[in-house]
């Protein structure tokens, strides 16, 4: 197959769209940035793409509720393009503002396929602020998403206001029965957070940092995978510089949320 075409998604308020199309490039993407706008005009269409990606910002402003204008804007004018681009086999993105969006939408869960259900919410913090940290994420070795295959855990930076991720029990239990959380939030060593804070930085039930949909193709994550693109967006990039020294190694300029991308282009390939 050829260059694997990707869409990042600009426009009301979207403002992580650069660096998530930097990130697909890095993974060995095409990338297009495309306003809403212009899909709604049908002057580009999401089945040119393979990868669509909603990327961080602030949609309209969070006014009513963070991403429920741009998703209440795909779900009216978009609907059936996105459905049949799922269908189709193409990999849905959703980034901080972009999983708000996708959750407001209903296309996660997405426990049924082709059925738009609103089922998960992401809500104000418990801490009752906005949270820009640095967040350890343990990895669903088990998990339907074909985003994080190979992957055990992760450090990602989050920035958001409204990410405590909530539903009903029962639809907690069966987004971790049928395998669709991919991310935690954790603890440095690995294990879960159990819901302490600042680890698990908004309360999210049972410490959920991103989910996939039944097909593994559709996936929301509130941290930020474009923003570690490069060793040195790390906060503590020159202590693991000098670690690695001690070592003999060198440590990798390659950031480690670029694998999350790349798994995105590698399942084309």
């Amino acid at each position: 197959m050829g260059t694997v075409k990707a869409l990042v998604m600009t426009g009301f308020g979207l403002n992580c769209d650069l660096e998530t199309a930097y990130a697909l490039e890095k993974a060995g993407a095409d990338v297009e940035r495309v306003h809403l706008n212009t899909l709604i005009a049908r002057d580009r269409s999401i089945s040119d793409f393979r990868i669509f990606v909603i990327g961080g910002g602030f949609s309209w402003g969070d006014d009513h509720g963070a991403g429920v204008i741009m998703a209440m804007r795909l779900k009216h004018r978009l609907q059936d393009e996105i459905l049949a681009f799922v269908e189709s086999g193409g990999i849905v993105m959703g980034i901080c503002n972009g999983f708000q969006v996708l959750v407001n939408l209903g296309l996660l869960p997405g426990f049924n396929r082709g059925e738009l259900k609103r089922e998960v919410a992401l809500i104000a913090n418990d801490c009752g602020n906005f949270r820009d940290q640095w967040v350890h994420l343990s990895a669903n070795t088990r998990s339907r998403c074909v985003l994080t295959r190979g992957i055990e855990k992760l450090e990602l930076p989050v920035r958001h206001g409204e990410g405590k991720f909530f539903a009903e029990a029962a639809v907690i239990d069966r987004l971790i029965d049928q395998q669709q959380v991919m991310l935690r939030y954790a603890m440095p060593d690995g294990s879960l957070a159990k819901d302490e804070f600042p680890y698990n930085p908004n309360g999210s039930v049972s410490d959920i940092a991103g989910i996939c949909d039944s097909t593994g193709r559709i996936a929301g994550l509130m941290p930020h995978p474009e923003a570690f693109n490069h060793v040195t967006n790390h906060p503590d990039w020159t202590l693991l510089r000098e670690n690695y020294r001690s070592r003999g190694d060198h440590l990798p300029e390659e950031g480690g949320g670029i694998r999350i991308f790349r798994n995105a282009v590698d399942y084309f390939k």
